[in-house]
């Protein structure tokens, strides 16, 4: 049996998560929670494997690739590479991976579609949109969006299921929403103009703004302190 700590955080964050699918009107099953695990060791996510979890996200690539090694032996694990993502690592991150959330790059999805393994089928990803609008700010803009869009559905390997956002930090709700609302907005154009792609993804939402995400459509909620606790802080 999984610890009580890592059982009860996760029965409380999924019953968050329904509560904030109620509220908004929506199915119990309409989004799913991404457990982020990064900085957290093998056996903790065993722990939530025993309590019914199954889908996990990583930011560093390293870390991940020992995790699965050392969990190799648990069924239907879903790993999620959720972190900035270089050129050095696609290989790694096409061959191991189920999901992608934070690409904003054309070359990174060339390089994954060239390197992910036939054999694997298509590697599902997001691409990463920048709602803030700033350069110092990770993702695509609303204006080149459609340019990568159109990559990401010419390319063999890969499939395009639907866009990711960060925004930055707020405690107000209305100011959460637009922000989440923007994406939404973006997605369902994307949808219109291409009916035939399975868009179908809006990653976005953390602890901190899970019920304003899930208001604005969000299909998958990445939690990891609200799971697993706080995490170590940095080494110098």
């Amino acid at each position: 049996m999984p610890e009580a700590s890592v059982f009860e955080s996760l029965t409380t964050a999924r019953r968050r998560l329904q509560d904030a699918l109620k509220a908004a009107g929506r199915s119990q099953d309409a989004a799913m929670l991404l457990a982020v695990s990064k900085t957290k060791p093998a056996a903790i996510l065993r722990q939530a494997y025993l309590a019914g979890q199954r889908a996990f996200g990583e930011n560093y690539l390293q870390e991940a690739l020992d995790k699965r090694r050392e969990l190799a032996d648990l069924e239907a694990i879903e790993w999620h590479f959720i972190g900035a993502l270089q050129s050095n690592k696609t290989r790694d991150v096409a061959e191991h991976f189920d999901w992608v959330h934070a690409v904003d790059r054309d070359k990174i999805l060339r390089r994954l579609s060239e390197q992910r393994p036939e054999e694997k089928g298509p590697l599902d990803l997001c691409l990463q949109l920048n709602v803030s609008g700033e350069a110092s700010k990770a993702g695509v803009t609303v204006d080149a969006l459609p340019a990568l869009v159109e990559t990401a559905l010419t390319l063999p390997r890969i499939r395009l299921r639907g866009l990711m956002a960060l925004p930055a930090p707020s405690d107000d709700a209305d100011t959460q929403r637009r922000a989440f609302r923007q994406v939404r907005e973006t997605l369902e154009r994307l949808q219109r103009q291409y009916p035939e792609a399975a868009l179908d993804t809006l990653s976005m939402g953390m602890s901190g703004d899970l019920e304003a995400a899930i208001a604005e459509g969000a299909t998958v909620v990445r939690l990891g302190t609200a799971i697993f606790g706080s995490r170590p802080s940095p080494q110098a």
